[in-house]
Order: C-alpha cells, then sequence, then structure tokens
C-alpha cells in the first residue's frame, strides 16, 4: 500500500454505508497499450495532431513524466517527449470498453453513478451479504476489470464521495485505498488543501496568505472567516476539511441531471480547445441519455475560472431530445456568448442536461428540419453499430468533411 498505512484497514467488514470509487489509470491511453502491446513501456499520447494545432487527451505514465498533460497541444507535447507515439482519439471504442466495465460495476450494485467514461461511484451498502465487505467488492471489481477488460483500475473505499475519490488517487496507477470511518480526520489532515474540491490556483493565494498549506491548517480556520475570504465556497470548504459530504450516488435511472466535466491539469484560455473539450462531453452525456431511452430539455455549461469562481448557464429548448447535434449546437451557444467578458482561463468545464424525460416517446414537431431528423438517425443507428461491434465502427460524416478540409483535431482532457 506505501500510503498512511495506519489508517488503512483491509481487514475490516463495514457496517455501515461505504462508497468505492473506480478510477481507470490513464485510460484512453491503456486502452491503446492494451490494443497494441507492442507500445507497452513507451510513452504513448492520444489526441489530435501535432500538425494540425492537436490537443492532447490522454497521456500514459511514461509521458506524464516529461511533463506532458491532458488539453496541451500535442505541439507542446511533441516538444517536451519527441519520441512518444501520437495516436489519434477513437472515442466510440473507449465508449465500448466503458461499457464493458460498467456491466461489471452492475454484478455488484445497482447504484452506479458515472462520472465520465473512466471513473464511477458505486454505493455497496446493500451488497455485503452477498459479496462480502466494501472492500472484497473493490478487489472483486478490480480483479474482474483486470481479467476480464485487461486493464487496470484504481479503487478508493471511504464512507462518502469526496473521501472515495482522494482515495482512489492516492497512489495511482494500480493504487487501492481505504479509509476507515473512524480515522477520517487523520487520513485527511496531512493532505494539501488542492485535495479540496474547488480551490483553484487563485484559491491556493488565498489560502497561503492565511497561513495554509495542509486540510489540517483549513480546518482550523472559523467558519466566519472563510465565508468572508470564499463567499458562499467558505461553508463548503469548511465542510469538506471535516470530512463532511452528505451526496449520494445517484445513477442515471433516477438522476434528475446528467452531466460530464473536466478538471484541465493547466488553465485554458482558448476557445477552440474549449470547444473541443465541450464537444467530446456533450457527446458523452448523449449517449447516456439513449442509453436509457431518455431525453432532455434543458442544456447546461460548467465553467470554473481560474480563481475558482464557477458559473452554471443554461437553455431550454423547445422540447426534450437526445440528439447530439441538438445538444452541441445550444453548448457552444453558450460557451461563445453567456461567458462573462474578458474572463480568466478556464480550470473546469462541464455539459450537462435536466428536465429529464423518462417517457421513451418523442413526438416530432410538425416542422422539424430534415437535418435535425437525419440527426436523430443517425444517433440511432451509430449506437447500434458501436454496441454490436465495439471500436469505431461508424464515423460522422461531419467528421470525414472536416478531415477532408484538414481541420484542427481536439481532444477532451482525461481525468487521472
Amino acid at each position: 500500500m506505501g500510503v498512511l498505512p495506519d489508517i488503512i484497514g483491509l481487514h475490516h467488514t463495514f457496517a455501515f454505508p461505504m462508497i468505492i470509487h473506480i478510477d481507470m489509470d490513464a485510460f484512453y491511453a491503456s486502452v491503446e497499450e492494451r490494443d497494441r502491446p507492442e507500445l507497452v513501456g513507451r510513452p504513448v499520447i492520444v489526441g489530435g495532431s501535432p500538425e494540425q494545432r492537436g490537443v492532447v487527451s490522454a497521456a500514459n505514465y511514461a509521458a506524464r513524466y516529461f511533463g506532458v498533460h491532458s488539453a496541451m497541444p500535442t505541439a507542446t507535447a511533441r516538444r517536451l517527449c519527441p519520441q512518444a507515439v501520437f495516436l489519434p482519439v477513437r472515442l466510440d471504442h473507449y465508449a465500448e470498453v466503458s461499457r464493458q466495465i460498467r456491466e461489471i460495476f452492475s454484478r455488484y450494485t445497482p447504484l452506479v453513478e458515472p462520472l465520465s467514461l473512466d471513473e464511477a461511484f458505486l454505493d455497496v451498502s446493500g451488497s455485503s451479504r452477498l459479496f462480502g465487505s466494501a472492500i472484497d467488492i473493490a478487489r472483486q471489481t478490480r480483479q474482474a476489470i483486470r481479467e476480464e477488460v485487461r486493464l487496470v483500475a484504481s479503487a478508493g473505499v471511504a464512507p462518502n464521495k469526496f473521501l472515495a475519490k482522494i482515495a482512489s488517487d492516492l497512489e495511482k496507477p494500480d493504487g487501492f485505498v481505504v479509509v476507515e470511518p473512524e480515522h477520517v480526520q487523520r487520513f485527511l489532515d496531512p493532505l494539501p488543501v488542492t485535495q479540496i474540491w474547488g480551490i483553484g490556483r487563485q484559491g491556493c493565494k488565498i489560502m497561503q496568505q492565511l497561513g495554509v498549506r495542509t486540510i489540517a491548517d483549513l480546518r482550523r480556520l472559523p467558519l466566519e472567516l472563510l465565508a468572508r475570504r470564499f463567499g458562499t465556497n467558505g461553508e463548503h470548504f469548511w465542510r469538506l476539511a471535516r470530512g463532511v459530504d452528505d451526496r449520494p450516488v445517484v445513477p442515471d435511472r433516477e438522476a434528475k441531471s446528467i452531466s460530464h466535466e473536466t478538471t484541465f491539469a493547466s488553465d485554458i484560455d482558448e476557445l477552440e480547445i474549449l470547444r473541443a473539450c465541450l464537444s467530446e462531453l456533450t457527446d458523452q452525456v448523449a449517449r447516456r441519455l439513449r442509453r436509457h431511452v431518455f431525453r432532455a430539455s434543458v442544456v447546461q455549461v460548467k465553467v470554473r475560472f481560474a480563481d475558482f469562481r464557477t458559473i452554471t448557464r443554461s437553455q431550454k429548448l423547445s422540447e426534450p431530445t437526445n440528439v447530439t447535434d441538438d445538444f452541441r449546437q445550444v453548448a457552444y451557444e453558450i460557451l461563445a456568448s453567456r461567458l462573462p467578458a474578458n474572463h480568466l482561463p478556464v480550470r473546469l468545464l462541464g455539459m450537462g442536461v435536466s428536465g429529464i424525460d423518462r417517457s421513451g416517446v418523442r413526438q416530432g414537431l410538425l416542422f422539424d428540419t430534415h437535418q435535425r431528423q437525419r440527426g436523430a438517425r443517425l444517433d440511432e443507428v451509430s449506437d447500434l453499430v458501436r454496441n454490436r461491434f465495439g471500436s469505431s465502427a461508424l464515423r460522422r460524416g461531419s467528421s470525414l468533411a472536416r478531415d477532408s478540409r484538414q481541420k484542427p483535431e481536439r481532444g477532451i482532457g482525461e481525468s487521472h
């Protein structure tokens, strides 16, 4: 284990709710290494072309050693690591692999909340009689992923989502960390304050001014001071420093909204890169809707700036839909026209939908455009083919046209 061994109990059976966070290690790049064994041990970078102002979507740990990270221009990545193998994004293929991983999760609990293609929360509170403790289930899940999908996952087991996510990240790759409820504060206190969700670069500067470097330092500050310096985020920081997180694990079938978001390794101030990331986030959200035969009527875009200020902008559609292009066009419009003027660089970008319609019935508008009908049919056929054959069996006509015009490829920052 190596990290904090005195607070990690591997043989304790918990009699209270426990959450598992599973996070695939360098997911996109690991899938490529699995499919092409000759790449194992070499730096692998997945993203757009260095010659076409592409962006890094993912990098394996061999490439990260040279300073390569997601959302970095691939031209920069090539300068840092010229010996790396550069591969295009195969999002359809990664989505199929993700589906296989989700099927493993569903064997142990119906309470699975996906965060992206490569990570999810599992509430296994009601599964112990069948499968053993949360620790046992986390081990079994990681082993099944290793044997059946031939990939490596890190896991964190803890009393809530915040703690489980921190735990899964502590010993990557191939990490396995358990936080016992009676040792939550001992687990948190030594960690850097940057582990608190929402504290960005500007927030760190304020923390340093207050003499705060660790979570223990933060915990000693009074709530009134945090509220004065950070506004509504002050109470959020105060609660997380004490390991308090009451959010339940909400599976898609019960969710009032469905979203994906990504935090960039470096703040992004280029609109083209943000659009590219937003496009792939939108694609993932739309697929989740279609998988459950849901539709949504509200599009939301979430942006966290370098000073950790977070805004959400939304727009209601004329009717519920699950057509990818319907969402994408609205999300682009929000990004282009509804952010503050001269805003700071972006630390986090998210896309979501709400107003979920679970009826499974769509009544077409009398004046549905040909393009909209075509988009719906394309999504339907594409999903069927991809679910059956996996991989990137189909490509959108728009992507072929884009390639023919030699426009830049873009990628999304993958979580670590």
